[in-house]
């Protein structure tokens, strides 16, 4: 009895400091809410803009800016990385307000915050049913896509990384769930779980940018990574196609969401999907995006796994 007594005082003391923090975020979020979404979105932009330089994530941030971009002058880096705190005020912000700030409607469209390029596709995909992949990177409010595919009634099982706090990971898992549809949580299983998915006939989405220490060696922005194989490997069992997918924030808290025709992924000699190739075709996608609205991807993540070398 007393062991196990000893047990929870030694977890609770060392959870303390993530429940701390998912407490803080809790009540900003409530604070937020109490304000229109407009003014809550650019109080969030201001407020993270003030405290993200002061983090230590900052340095790690300007190096990653600075290894991408060594032609850009140290002005222009710095530029970057400030709007980039900024656009993940705003990311915070939204979450609040998704409900409220997605409001494209198919039957009336060019009337609201949300503009969707690739309609089309939508509904091929929804009118045709077969198994398929949408992928996209951590740019823009990147959360709105599934949502988008719902607002069309076209449903994926999105693969997703929790936070590492697990307190604000069940939050985002609870939240994304009501909004997003089947939710798969990253971790061993999730392959087999996505593989149903493809085997049913239906679509899964995958963020294809993140962190991975293991997988195939690639390139991202001329330097060395690793790259999940886990959309290549699926495609090749399922001979599934393929869609690039992104959010773009605009002026005036509006978005453009844009579904890309199906990409056609390399193969090796024997005709097979290259699951090397397509790490490294979905890198180059993704830095393209990037290259494109910069301050729009999350610079603080540690994408090419350098944060120990700055200590």
């Amino acid at each position: 009895m007393l062991r196990r007594i000893i047990t929870k005082l030694v977890l609770a003391t060392r959870n303390f400091p993530q429940w701390l923090v998912a407490q803080f975020l809790f009540l900003l979020l409530k604070f937020l809410k109490l304000f229109p979404a407009d003014a809550a979105i650019d109080f969030s932009d201001r407020l993270v803009r003030f405290i993200g330089p002061k983090l230590q994530r900052h340095q790690l941030m300007l190096t990653n800016l600075r290894n991408a971009f060594p032609e850009k002058s140290e002005a222009e880096i710095q530029d970057i990385a400030l709007k980039a705190w900024g656009h993940m005020g705003r990311q915070m912000a939204e979450y609040v307000f998704l409900d409220e700030l997605f409001d494209f409607d198919p039957a009336r469209i060019g009337e609201g915050r949300v503009e969707v390029s690739g309609i089309p596709i939508f509904v091929d995909l929804l009118e045709n049913p077969r198994p398929f992949i949408v992928f996209t990177g951590h740019t823009g409010n990147f959360e709105m896509l599934p949502v988008a595919g719902s607002a069309f009634g076209l449903y994926v099982t999105v693969l997703f990384r929790p936070p590492n706090n697990p307190y604000i990971a069940d939050m985002v898992f609870n939240f994304r769930r009501a909004r997003m549809g089947r939710l798969v949580p990253s971790h061993a299983g999730s392959s087999f779980q996505l593989a149903r998915q493809l085997e049913a006939g239906q679509g899964v989405g995958v963020l294809v940018d993140q962190k991975f220490k293991k997988g195939q060696a690639t390139t991202f922005f001329g330097r060395d990574v690793r790259t999940n194989p886990l959309l290549a490997k699926l495609s090749r069992q399922f001979e599934c196609e393929v869609y690039p997918a992104r959010c773009i924030r605009l002026p005036g808290n509006r978005y453009r969401l844009e579904i890309e025709p199906k990409v056609e992924l390399p193969r090796d000699a024997a005709g097979r999907i290259d699951v090397n190739a397509t790490a490294q075709l979905l890198n180059d996608k993704v830095e393209a995006w990037v290259r494109e609205y910069p301050e729009q991807w999350l610079w603080y993540h540690d994408r090419w796994n350098i944060k120990k070398t700055l200590k």
